[in-house]
């Protein structure tokens, strides 16, 4: 029997990864975030969404340093496996799939409904399925083509929402954005804190998944040099653009009409310069570039977490099967998709805390990601405590006190979203529960996973 080809292919340079990164956040500019206004209203979103602006700075300034030490197609994964063992590798690498497989079908749910401005007929779920078919068979048939793709349809996604920011521009009143903005309300009170917290998913939402840019790593040409540039490179560039976007969208018109819809652009430009108009035409088909950025990196992402857990004897190791003309992770993309798609179908049958599919959905994946930003700042903490000497190319600057800002950000989010989001927490942790159970079962497998030296512990003697 021929052996599983099981190595990636590495062709990617700094600007390839730097568009990975930005792509698989830029749909957050997009849609999503503007559902944090109908918690908070715009000016306690906007106190909420710069706290979490600065979680995320110094998260990716501390997590490079994890990225370039341990370039690995695992992430956080291979990161919690080498600080905490087998255990704290099971808990990054569930928490980082929830996070990478539910946040498709969020952004799938976005595309249609985009596409629905131009085609009212057209069913969102259809279009959704429709786009993981074509975005899974682009991802298998070669990173470089996939990645190529991905820095040009982020390129063009970037030139839009600044096109939409310069449109806007003369329509902006800042009487408009202030209007009712602490939770609906003109003046700040004790209840505006409540809103601000409870709005935290949908602020984190601006930038989730940036780190997937490390699941890359093996895939890169020179990780040590070119995951840093990347990463602290695409978290200026998102920085700038969400606060831009939030802004002028808020200040052309009642904001109130673009909470709890998934195409808020579109309708902000609208007040401006009417449904008529060819700018809004372009808005929405260019527009499309961003939801398709994140939609097909975050494909790329969830992929490779998938093919690392099933190397290491995480996940079945048909799932680490590597396509032999393509050198691609084929039965890992499909995997998730299946997934994806399944959860696009599910509002039929489940209803979550009376919220729209979009906003539970992307509350789901925002669980995972907060989980995985924990443990990876206490990986962070754990391996320079115990390997001193590994070798680091980069080093996060003001040490300690960057991963520490990144760590405390992150619990004070997770509690403030376990208050609010109760139902969702606990469907999170059955998740959670059942891939344990899974994990207690197949030791076996992980004892026999080819040996990968990034994932060994001080002193591990068992997989």
């Amino acid at each position: 029997m021929a052996e599983v080809k099981r190595e990636l292919k590495r062709s990617l340079k700094t600007i390839h990864l730097w568009g990975i990164a930005v792509g698989l956040v830029i749909s957050g500019e997009y849609f999503g975030w503007s559902y944090g206004w109908d918690k908070a209203g715009t000016l306690g979103f906007m106190i909420t969404s710069l706290v979490i602006a600065t979680m995320y700075t110094t998260f990716i300034f501390s997590y490079t340093e994890l990225t370039t030490s341990i370039p690995h197609a695992g992430g956080p994964f291979a990161y919690a496996r080498r600080a905490f063992g087998p255990t704290g590798g099971y808990i990054a690498g569930m928490a980082t799939l929830i996070e990478f497989v539910f946040a498709p079908p969020a952004i799938a749910l976005a595309i249609g409904a985009y596409l629905g401005v131009q085609f009212p007929g057209l069913d969102p779920k259809h279009a959704a399925l429709g786009a993981y078919l074509v975005f899974m068979f682009l991802n298998v048939i070669g990173v470089t083509i996939a990645a190529t793709f991905e820095l040009c349809v982020t390129i063009l996604a970037i030139l839009e929402l600044l096109v939409f920011m310069g449109v806007v521009a003369p329509g902006f009143s800042w009487a408009n954005f202030a209007a009712h903005g602490w939770s609906g309300a003109d003046q700040f009170s004790s209840a505006s804190y409540s809103g601000m917290f409870a709005a935290i998913p949908f602020a984190i939402w601006f930038f989730l998944a940036i780190e997937g840019a490390a699941m890359a790593a093996e895939e890169a040409e020179d990780p040590r040099k070119t995951i840093p540039r990347a990463y602290i490179s695409g978290i200026l560039t998102l920085v700038f653009l969400a606060i831009g976007v939030m802004v002028f969208a808020g200040g052309v018109g009642d904001w109130r009409q673009l909470a709890n819809i998934n195409e808020p652009l579109p309708k902000a430009m609208q007040m401006v310069v009417g449904a008529d108009s060819g700018w809004l035409h372009m808005l929405v088909w260019i527009g499309l570039f961003g939801l398709i950025a994140s939609f097909h990196g975050i494909i790329m992402g969830y992929s490779r977490q998938i093919y690392a857990l099933g190397r290491a004897g995480y996940l079945p190791s048909v799932l680490a099967s590597v396509n032999q003309r393509f050198q691609t992770p084929h039965w890992a993309i499909l995997a998730g998709g299946v997934v994806g798609v399944a959860a696009i179908y599910a509002d039929s049958v489940i209803q979550l805390q009376g919220m729209s599919l979009t906003a539970a959905i992307i509350t789901m994946s925002v669980f995972g990601a907060i989980v995985m930003y924990i443990i990876s700042m206490a990986s962070l903490f754990k391996l320079r405590r115990t390997e001193p000497h590994l070798d680091r190319p980069y080093s996060v600057p003001f040490y300690p006190f960057f991963p520490l800002v990144a760590l405390l950000l992150a619990l004070v989010a997770l509690v403030a979203m376990i208050y609010f989001n109760q139902t969702i927490f606990w469907i999170f942790i059955g998740f959670m529960a059942v891939g344990y159970v899974y994990f207690l079962a197949t030791r076996q497998a992980r004892e026999d996973a080819p040996h990968d030296e990034m994932l060994q512990t001080v002193g591990d003697v068992v997989k």
